[in-house]
């Protein structure tokens, strides 16, 4: 029927408050619709398609609008018209639904179309043609049907636009921008002007074809054509400048659209929030979502994946988690895209019982895992110590049917072995690793040395290393910092093998290496090499490789040589911030140091304190040593663990603060009591043997 095409023209334009702004552009200025002259415009397109279906306006007082009798006055708001309307032509409905239905599987010709459009007899009806292109659903025999319409009908412009803006319905209903274009052009070179409704019509299938940029484009040349926007159509350019990242468009169309109560909907809102997270404004993400729900628009499983993908990118498994939380408690069900957002952001953030949770979950919904999450779950666990969890995802990747694992699949699986120090599993995943036809790169040979290491398998850390250097690769910085790390763990008299392998390697690094182990005297020549050393390699390694020398010196029994290098370390900015004061609190911050780089800080700044007290300073009221909360992947001992045992032995007063984890604190009369009391020539005295339980660079 007409009569429901007439409801589906007009229904961009239904009961909207009335609401008159300016919108600044770069290029024009918009002045958006007032809704009641846009109701008025409404209007008269309604009686233009009562006029097609034979029902005449008639004055609620009573005055016709006609000369007839047999007219009834019809309110075009009354949500009985399409009723009305229906009932004015149900003998013609089945009909011209088959001969629609016919029109959509018939050859894209003028002359099938033809002949279909024979069955409506001599005298076409308007409220026929626009009923039939209304319900028609291919864009390709649509505008051969509009065109014998035209030629037949011969209709007034006010039915032309009408017939023109079905036919763009079409195309809009298949998301075919490029042939609504065409059909635009098509109606500008026949003479008829464009209204309101085309241009809602056109930016919306732009909008549902991806085309954000066209949606702008047609946007904008609607003051061109003597058109202005209404809410409903500002409302969706939100979505269309968010999409194409013009941030001030945006959000100028939707803080009028909240104040002017324009409706918004999901997709609009996934675009805002897209749009902050590009700009890593990961705050107004959740702003964006929150003000979403207060407006009364409920996320489905898009939104949830748009906000948690802005999660992942900020890095905030925690809140991630709690949308997780909130979208189950909600029942809205995630999907693969869900699962994939919330196992990087718990992987890369090393919550390995939330990433095994959702993992378990997608083996039980049999969702099919790609390998990029397989080697992020893998990875995960090599670095948080899951080592029979890893061995059972690598079997589900072998057997999943989907995926086969690749180097860093197989790298990760050594990862998990050697930080075990299981070397003939190591090196069985090496063998298979080599089978399935890739070679092992810097990554494999340093989780070798690390493996090799702990099992005290020097000579093998030297065959690795000569294997290395053999291939033409060049050994990185991580590298360098294992084999530091394992030097610290290799009995004295084997620790020549490993000096010589650095130094014909890195001769910067073997020199400094070399004045440790043969307990070089000259501390000005050390301090000099040392230098040289910090200042060859990049900057955000200099820390690592400072850490496991002082580590390094401390397994020598060298103190003296960890205060250089600490000293040197706070010269070079390479530590900063170690030390802080308030009047009300000094502290020592030690969370990014290795174990020895910590225990060396620790006794300078408890010389420090005992000099403070000599010179008769006076101590705050508190002291605070925070190791953070880190601890190692392959051991019970963490940074907090390892002071907690060493503050004992030393009999000081700290104590673990029960609201601050990883903070030892200590009052001031505590801590000058038991500083009276070691006198100061045993302040710095006792780093002769630090407990060094856990590696260098496990420290999170």
């Amino acid at each position: 029927m007409a009569s429901r095409l007439c409801s589906s023209h007009s229904s961009h334009f239904h009961d909207r408050q009335s609401v008159s702004i300016s919108i600044s552009s770069s290029s024009r200025n918009f002045k958006v619709l007032n809704l009641a002259s846009s109701r008025k415009r409404v209007t008269l397109q309604f009686k233009t398609f009562l006029r097609l279906n034979n029902v005449s306006l008639q004055d609620p007082d009573g005055k016709s609008s006609s000369s007839s009798k047999n007219h009834i006055w019809v309110n075009p708001n009354s949500p009985r018209t399409k009723q009305i309307l229906k009932k004015s032509s149900s003998s013609r409905y089945s009909s011209l639904v088959r001969l629609t239905e016919s029109l959509d599987l018939c050859d894209p010709s003028e002359q099938h179309v033809s002949t279909i459009l024979k069955g409506l007899g001599h005298k076409v009806l308007e409220r026929d043609a626009v009923f039939i292109l209304d319900k028609m659903m291919n864009p390709v025999t649509a505008p051969f049907v509009l065109r014998y319409f035209l030629l037949k009908i011969k209709p007034t412009r006010d039915v032309e636009v009408i017939l023109y803006n079905v036919t763009l319905k079409v195309f809009r209903k298949c998301r075919d921008f490029e042939g609504a274009e065409k059909v635009f052009d098509e109606m500008l070179q026949r003479g008829v002007k464009p209204d309101n409704i085309t241009f809602s019509t056109m930016i919306i299938c732009a909008r549902m074809s991806s085309l954000p940029s066209k949606a702008v484009e047609w946007f904008e040349k609607m003051p061109n054509f003597g058109c202005e926007p209404d809410g409903i159509t500002c409302s969706t350019m939100v979505y269309a400048y968010a999409r194409i990242n013009n941030v001030d468009m945006a959000l100028d169309l939707y803080d009028r659209a909240k104040t002017q109560k324009w409706p918004l909907d999901r997709v609009t809102f996934s675009a805002l929030i897209k749009m902050h997270g590009m700009s890593g404004n990961y705050d107004r993400c959740l702003n964006v979502y929150q003000e979403m729900k207060v407006l009364g628009v409920k996320p489905n499983v898009v939104i949830y994946n748009t906000v948690l993908g802005a999660m992942l990118k900020a890095k905030r498994p925690l809140q991630a988690k709690a949308l997780y939380k909130e979208m189950k408690n909600n029942g809205v069900s995630p999907d693969v895209v869900t699962y994939a957002s919330l196992l990087r952001v718990y992987t890369r953030a090393q919550f390995s019982k939330d990433a095994l949770s959702v993992y378990k979950e997608m083996k039980e919904n049999r969702m099919d895992i790609n390998t990029d999450l397989y080697n992020g779950l893998l990875a995960m666990c090599a670095d948080v110590g899951c080592a029979d969890e890893a061995v059972e995802i690598f079997e589900d990747m072998k057997n999943s049917g989907t995926c086969q694992p690749d180097r860093w699949t197989y790298s990760s699986l050594i990862t998990v072995y050697s930080c075990s120090g299981k070397v003939s599993e190591a090196e069985g995943m090496l063998n298979q690793m080599i089978e399935s036809g890739f070679e092992p790169n810097v990554f494999v040979l340093t989780s070798l040395v690390q493996c090799y290491g702990k099992a005290k398998r020097t000579d093998d850390v030297v065959k690795i290393f000569k294997q290395l250097l053999d291939s033409g690769m060049i050994p990185d910085d991580r590298f360098y910092c294992c084999l530091l790390n394992v030097m610290t763990q290799t009995p004295k008299e084997e620790l020549g093998k490993l000096t010589d392998s650095i130094n014909k390697a890195n001769t910067k690094l073997g020199s400094v290496v070399r004045h440790l182990v043969e307990e070089q005297e000259g501390d000005d020549d050390f301090r000099k090499e040392t230098s040289e050393l910090f200042n060859s390699i990049d900057a955000e390694v200099k820390k690592p490789f400072c850490n496991c020398l002082i580590d390094l010196c401390l397994s020598l029994n060298v103190p003296e040589r960890a205060r250089d290098l600490l000293n040197l370390g706070v010269t070079l900015e390479i530590y900063t911030d170690i030390q802080s004061r308030s009047q009300t609190k000094w502290s020592l911050h030690l969370k990014t140091l290795s174990v020895g780089a910590a225990m060396t800080a620790l006794h300078v700044w408890m010389n420090d304190l005992s000099k403070a007290l000599e010179s008769g300073e006076d101590l705050p009221p508190l002291l605070g040593i925070n190791t953070g909360q880190g601890k190692h992947k392959y051991s019970d001992k963490g940074l907090a663990s390892v002071f907690e045992s060493h503050l004992k032995e030393l009999n000081a007063p700290f104590h673990e603060a029960p609201d601050k984890t990883g903070w030892f604190l200590v009052t001031k009369a505590a801590v000058k009591s038991w500083l009276e009391s070691r006198g100061t020539t045993k302040s710095v005295a006792a780093l002769d043997s630090p407990v060094l339980g856990v590696p260098t660079m496990a420290i999170h």
